[in-house]
């Protein structure tokens, strides 16, 4: 939220991983960050898993697993500090942790030891030359051995047709229009996404819908409340306050106008978005 407030406070970069390694991820996101005053991030989390790497001022170094986050993740950040982000695109975490569904890690945040037991936070964390970070990256996930999963490629590409196509409005019409059942579609989601259909076409439009807020200086309300498949405004601002806690008309006019939209984190990781 906010996405322009917060570059101006941090170093944000994107990084690209290695070629075997695209094909379940989004991006690597790298935050650095010296503040004289605490600063409160806040992000509406995207349906992707994130491992992270952190290291705050006066703390030991730690990683942990980001499941998807149901609500607003809110993170404070003080002092000197750094993180090294993993995320996954949606559907693409579980050849890295086949033993469970990808609903088990939903709504949690689980710390090294108890996942990747093996792994050195520092081992991540140290080094200031960035290139040797997202090397040191690439090896963490290189070394988990993802097998080819072809169920996880579906449902990759099903919640890449959500996030591209607004026509997408109803789980049922979708599910037909994939030749699936809902049960079956219902299933495939918690299994490799972590949340369900419905959750996921909710929570893009509602990305959606904050970024024209940030972008746009007189956003229609009630036209984007149709080019997103609400019956009426009232269904778009319900769902918008309930997810983000304040109006869109409200939002639209807090936040700082956003000169480059298309660097918006959003990721499902703290401090900043994945």
């Amino acid at each position: 939220m906010d996405a322009a407030e917060l570059f101006a406070r941090v170093r944000f970069r994107r990084r690209e991983p290695a070629a075997p390694l695209r094909p379940y991820l989004e991006h690597y996101w790298l935050i650095d960050w010296d503040l004289r005053e605490p600063y409160l991030s806040q992000v509406v989390p995207h349906p992707s898993v994130n491992i992270v790497f952190q290291r705050y001022e006066g703390q030991a170094p730690f990683a942990e697993v980001s499941g998807v986050g149901l609500g607003l993740f809110t993170q404070k950040l003080e002092g000197r500090g750094r993180v090294c982000g993993i995320q996954f695109r949606p559907g693409g975490f579980r050849p890295f942790a086949p033993a469970a569904p990808v609903s088990d890690w939903t709504g949690r945040r689980v710390r090294h030891p108890e996942v990747y037991p093996d792994t050195d936070p520092d081992t991540v964390l140290a080094p200031d030359d960035e290139d040797a970070r997202v090397a040191a990256l690439d090896a963490f996930l290189l070394g988990l051995d993802p097998r080819p999963d072809p169920q996880a490629e579906l449902a990759m590409t099903l919640v890449d047709r959500v996030r591209t196509d607004r026509g997408v409005r109803r789980v049922s019409d979708f599910a037909r229009a994939e030749g699936l059942s809902v049960r079956l579609l219902q299933r495939l989601f918690a299994a490799y996404v972590g949340v369900g259909p419905k959750w996921v076409i909710l929570r893009y439009r509602i990305h959606e819908a904050l970024e024209r807020a940030e972008t746009e200086r007189a956003v229609d309300w009630a036209a984007l409340a149709a080019d997103l498949g609400y019956a009426d405004q009232a269904h778009l601002v319900r769902d918008f306050t309930a997810t983000v806690g304040v109006p869109p008309r409200a939002y639209a006019e807090a936040v700082t106008p956003s000169v480059n939209p298309s660097v918006n984190p959003g990721p499902s990781a703290p401090p900043a978005p994945g």
